[in-house]
């Protein structure tokens, strides 16, 4: 009886060890901008998505714009391997419920007409400047 006590006070730590490790790590991820200089811009849009084609036109500028920036424009909705990358990138990023048009930039999404036009310039640039 007592190796079994002995056993799940142990497992019962290293579950408490591990939580702790995982909290640490996601604070760290929190605190920062989630962009990494090595981390692939994506734009993600369906072929018959309005909100989608209204943003194009701005993600392709930013694109002529900033061609250091590794930006890649893929259509998800008759694609299944673009398809495949935006739910893998999603789940990284930490998404539960994705919806196009959406950028996603190592950690930090934007979904949405207006938030793309707002928002994703200054990522850009942040993202430059880390990868310099």
């Amino acid at each position: 009886m007592d190796k079994v006590i002995k056993i799940v006070i142990a497992v019962l730590a290293l579950v408490v060890v591990a939580s702790a490790a995982l909290i640490f790590t996601s604070t760290v991820a929190l605190n920062d901008s989630g962009i990494r200089a090595t981390d692939t811009i994506y734009f993600f849009y369906g072929e018959e998505c309005v909100y989608c084609h209204n943003v194009i036109p701005f993600v392709q500028n930013m694109s002529r714009k900033y061609p250091d920036a590794d930006i890649r424009i893929l259509e998800v909705w008759h694609n299944q391997t673009n398809y495949a990358l935006y739910q893998k990138a999603n789940i990284a990023a930490g998404v539960k419920y994705a919806s196009v048009p959406q950028v996603i930039i190592g950690k930090v999404v934007l979904t949405g007409e207006p938030e793309i036009p707002e928002r994703f310039e200054g990522l850009i640039q942040e993202y430059l400047k880390k990868k310099t």
